[in-house]
């Protein structure tokens, strides 16, 4: 079983591994309490890096985003993160911001992360969330309705790096009414320049 552990961490294509996952990629039967006891064996022997209680990692050159991913799931990055990236917003931040079904400020191995709540629904529909292989990221249009869904007068730099017409593809997700005046506004104001 000792080498079994290390050859599934060190063979999977994730940066980050949970307790969990190591534990469902073991021969059924295998007990957790030797498992917890020899993956802490591995990190004091420098073998495993131990990114926050349950994470585990080969060294510390793990993806950040995907750590951010596995510490709430279901979870996707979005927001001030994507927004950023994409040119839609100029202001850098080095929180990265995540979609979840709650909302937390957290801080691990020197990364920050703020998790916000948005409702189950729309955390469960993949339409403009992009599979990364191991996390999910939302495209700039998702990411700033996500933004507006949460934020009715959020400032954006420039609206001319989105493609409205996925925008708008995307809009009758959040089923409001509201947001869809604030798009209309926002896409009126695109037009104009």
């Amino acid at each position: 079983m000792e080498k079994d552990i290390l050859l599934k961490i060190f063979k999977s294509e994730s940066t980050i591994l949970t307790f969990k996952e190591v534990l469902l990629s073991l021969p059924v039967g295998t007990s957790p309490t030797l498992l917890k006891r020899k993956l802490n064996y591995y990190v004091h022997k420098g073998q495993l890096y131990s990114v926050r209680r349950g994470l585990y990692a080969r060294d510390k050159n793990y993806d950040k985003y995907e750590l951010a991913t596995k510490i709430f799931t279901p979870s996707y990055i979005s927001f001030e993160t994507v927004l950023f990236q994409s040119g839609v917003i100029f202001q850098h931040y080095t929180t990265i911001f995540v979609a979840t079904y709650q909302t937390r400020e957290i801080e691990c191995d020197g990364h920050r992360f703020s998790y916000r709540k948005i409702k189950g629904v729309l955390l469960a529909d993949p339409t403009g969330v992009e599979n990364r292989g191991n996390y999910f990221i939302a495209s700039k249009e998702r990411a700033f309705l996500d933004t507006l869904y949460l934020h009715n007068d959020y400032y954006f730099d420039n609206l001319e790096a989105l493609d409205f017409e996925k925008v708008f593809s995307i809009l009758p997700l959040y089923n409001n009414k509201r947001m869809e005046k604030i798009v209309a506004k926002k896409f009126k104001i695109t037009q104009e320049e």
